[in-house]
């Protein structure tokens, strides 16, 4: 990087730009001196669009090029989506920061406008994520689960074209992109817990750059720092991973943080739920107690049956 130019490296997605290009308004607002440039970088997810996520191993499946990009010097800072990055990270690399977090539920949405409970058995509701359709299946075991790759616009395009009757997809995307209208309804956590970290904007840097960390620091959002990687903590005790179902949501009142973590079996038979309340600065300690109860209630069998398949 020279002295006034900062490279962002990210995916091409509509969403993925709209991320790169808020963190980019961000730091044009706080440094208006320095130039920023976005880089696109392809990734393995962006490459192979003909099989299931969860076949293909989810480490990195969106993030690496762009990490080795950055490891290399071709990029000052990388944009992801937060539920994307594994929770470790390839050395030297970290966090920076994160902005605001968005919408954090998962919504429903249909091409006749009929919400989930009134959909039959016939109906074919697609998602990608093994997470939505093991809580699916656990909330109405008759529902018809399929599978559904591509970014927002090919998913839309895939149930006008009749691959599907429905999509779950995460709130956060449809709204950032402008497509509040597409929107059936909103997921109660209680049916549908979302995914870790799900609407959060992370900044990965070089752990070395303190030039670019004061710079990230200016724009971080302390709140979504704390609550997310406390559900971070959760998924890495529990070594999940975004293809496997683990969710956590969290719920701040004042200074304190309530956490819901949950792992379930892909067919949704199996649900191991559970809550801990507590100050903001304990969340990560807590994050990790409450896995460790998920995994004595038998979630480590769980999730070893779905990675043996």
């Amino acid at each position: 990087m020279s002295n006034n130019t900062i490279k962002i490296g990210t995916r091409g997605s509509k969403l993925a730009l709209w991320q790169a290009t808020q963190v980019k308004a961000a730091i044009s607002a706080a440094f208006p001196d320095l130039i920023v440039e976005t880089i696109i970088i392809k990734t393995k997810g962006d490459i192979i669009l003909d099989v299931s996520l969860s076949k293909i191993g989810d480490k990195g499946l969106f993030t690496k090029e762009i990490e080795t990009a950055l490891l290399n010097g071709e990029i000052d800072l990388a944009v992801h989506s937060l539920k994307d990055l594994p929770t470790e990270l390839p050395e030297g690399l970290c966090i920076g920061g994160m902005l605001p977090r968005g919408e954090v539920r998962d919504v429903f949405i249909s091409k006749d406008g009929r919400k989930l409970d009134e959909m039959t058995p016939t109906d074919r509701i697609a998602t990608s994520s093994l997470r939505r359709k093991a809580q699916l299946l656990a909330y109405n075991p008759n529902l018809n689960i399929v599978d559904i790759r591509g970014n927002v616009d090919t998913r839309l395009n895939k149930m006008n074209e009749d691959h599907c009757d429905a999509l779950l997809m995460a709130g956060a995307g449809i709204i950032r992109l402008g497509y509040d209208k597409y929107i059936t309804e909103f997921l109660d956590p209680k049916i549908v817990l979302p995914a870790v970290s799900q609407g959060a904007v992370a900044i990965e840097i070089r752990e070395d750059d303190e030039h670019i960390q004061r710079i990230i620091d200016a724009i971080s959002d302390e709140n979504t720092w704390n609550t997310t990687m406390a559900e971070r903590w959760l998924l890495r005790t529990l070594e999940g991973g975004c293809q496997v179902p683990v969710a956590c949501y969290s719920e701040v009142e004042k200074d304190q943080l309530t956490l819901t973590g949950l792992v379930a079996s892909v067919d949704g038979k199996q649900v191991i739920r559970k809550v801990v309340t507590c100050p903001m600065d304990q969340g990560s300690e807590k994050a990790i107690e409450l896995a460790e109860s998920i995994i004595a209630e038998g979630g480590k069998e769980i999730l070893d049956q779905i990675r043996a398949v």
